[in-house]
């Protein structure tokens, strides 16, 4: 064969880059999602909520956040450890999230602290039903480190647009409103007004 009859080479070069998509994945997760219950964080909670309220300006609806507190967390901690604690917490997450549609949100953002979004709601009362079936699924003990333990929430609830645009404030109003509900004898849930923050 002459030089021009050669047939062409071709160089291929493999990397295999399954570890690094591995480890970019794991990084994207640990930046949006709590590594004990798996719920999305407060970043990415802020992402769905401003999802939300752009989604309930377009339908003309409601978006609502609920804060929710564990009443007597800290007692669960100090008499049955840590490790009963984050299994509480993480069977909360499971209750919390059977308690909501597939397009809301529940999450975690620190401590016993949890974050409802129900997005695209039609009326106020429908938010006080999912506020009242979150107490009721909560009435059943929790089964921990072989004894029964009773935990009950306090919820804060705010409204978009009614209470305010601004997501910050939003959280903080719902916040409020939680503080409130725990005021008020625990294991009921209130609706932020703005006497409260007087």
């Amino acid at each position: 064969l002459s030089a021009a009859e050669t047939p062409p080479v071709f160089v291929a070069i493999i990397t295999d880059i399954t570890e690094r998509r591995q480890a970019q994945e794991r990084l994207n997760y640990l930046a949006f999602y709590d590594t004990l219950t798996g719920l999305p964080n407060r970043l990415l909670l802020l992402d769905r909520i401003r999802q939300a309220t752009l989604e309930c300006e377009r339908l003309e609806r409601l978006v609502a956040i609920m804060f929710l507190d564990l009443d007597r967390f800290k007692l669960v901690n100090d008499t049955l450890g840590h490790e009963a604690g984050d299994l509480l917490l993480k069977s909360v997450a499971g209750r919390l999230s059977g308690c909501v549609r597939p397009g809301d949100t529940v999450a975690r953002i620190g401590g016993d602290e949890f974050t409802g979004v129900l997005a695209n709601v039609a009326h106020v009362d429908d938010v006080g039903r999912v506020a009242q079936k979150v107490l009721d699924v909560f009435a059943a003990p929790f089964l921990l480190a072989g004894q029964e333990v009773f935990v009950s929430p306090s919820i804060g609830i705010t409204l978009y647009p009614f209470d305010d645009t601004d997501l910050e404030t939003l959280l903080k109003n719902a916040d409020v409103a939680m503080y409130h509900a725990k005021d008020s004898g625990r294991n009921t849930f209130q609706f932020f007004t703005p006497e409260l923050n007087a």
